[in-house]
């Protein structure tokens, strides 16, 4: 059996998340007819998600952003 190896410039942070079944089979359809990984598919819905948020939601997220990073 192979080992795993996690290359050192490895940027993710590991989260679980429960999911509905039937959100899960649709992610891994797209996966696969995109030939994608399910990990890739999921970042690439959420980072469409926050750059096309409600502006009073992106506003919240920016202000609570500020102030964890001053």
């Amino acid at each position: 059996m192979q080992k795993l190896k996690i290359p050192k410039n490895h940027s993710g942070i590991s989260k679980t998340l429960r999911l509905p079944e039937n959100l899960v089979n649709d992610i891994q359809i797209l996966s696969d007819l995109k030939n994608i990984s399910f990990n890739k598919t999921v970042t690439e819905l959420l980072e469409f998600s926050l750059e096309n948020l409600d502006s009073e939601d992106e506003k919240l997220i920016k202000e609570k952003r500020e102030k964890l990073y001053s």
